[in-house]
């Protein structure tokens, strides 16, 4: 049965991957966006914003954990238009088994965030980013990010199929696009009003990103790892469910 399942789910992979290549424009955004932001806080806010370190060496990690959250996000409209299209009725009639439909969706979205992540790095680089990280740490933050995506990949794929069209889809996952803003991704808790401080330390991003952030620029990490941990297992758990229980619902009839 395990073996069955890793094979179904190779094949989805596969096929989420060769629609990837035929439409690159997600794949043009999700590098896009991160990038135009980010020279935007660099060039444009950076000069006003204090921090304790340069202003590209804070952010990187913030635009990283950004452009996760926005790749893992689209898995949702991809599997909203599966659903949609009929697809899933298809693969009904086959010897497929059902979890591998939504874990194909994950694991795609997973290693399309990595690549665009790394390139959104090498352009951080570029502009002048300096991580003092040695190979090990790297290793760490490629491990983070993995977490991150694929928790966020399969909360998002519970919320495609929770959607009645792409379009809603998308709307759905605006949240998750919208965390990092209201973080430390771009400036320090303390800038922030009193009233949103809290909000900023406490939410899931946060963690996640001053992990990544101490990491790579050797800043003091204390339990963030292992809140992030926590919030990444959690996230998982409850997407891994949910969607599960989401995909038999509207397959029964």
């Amino acid at each position: 049965m395990t073996s069955t399942i890793a094979i179904d789910s190779a094949v989805m992979l596969r096929r989420n991957l060769k629609h990837v290549l035929r439409s690159p424009d997600s794949m043009i955004t999700a590098i896009a966006l991160p990038v135009m932001l980010m020279l935007l806080f660099v060039y444009v806010f950076g000069g006003a914003i204090n921090t304790s370190s340069e202003y590209i060496d804070y952010v990187v990690p913030g635009i990283i954990l950004l452009c996760a959250g926005f790749g893992a996000s689209t898995t949702a409209v991809s599997v909203s238009s599966d659903m949609k299209d009929g697809i899933i009725d298809r693969f009904r009639t086959l010897a497929i088994s059902p979890p591998s439909v939504l874990t194909g969706h994950v694991l795609a979205s997973v290693v399309r965030n990595v690549l665009t992540t790394a390139i959104v790095v090498v352009v951080a680089l570029i502009m002048g980013f300096r991580p003092t990280s040695d190979p090990l740490r790297w290793l760490g933050v490629a491990a983070v990010i993995v977490a991150f995506v694929f928790a966020m990949s399969y909360l998002s794929t519970a919320l495609g199929l929770l959607a009645k069209n792409p379009e809603a889809a998308s709307g759905f996952t605006f949240a998750i696009m919208f965390l990092p803003y209201v973080s430390t991704a771009f400036v320090p808790a303390e800038t922030m009003p009193s009233w949103l401080q809290g909000f900023a330390r406490h939410q899931l991003v946060t963690p996640i990103i001053e992990t990544v952030r101490g990491l790579l620029m050797g800043t003091p990490i204390g339990n963030s790892a292992a809140i992030a941990l926590a919030w990444c297992l959690g996230i998982a758990a409850v997407g891994f469910v949910w969607s599960n229980w989401l995909y038999r619902r509207k397959t029964a009839s």
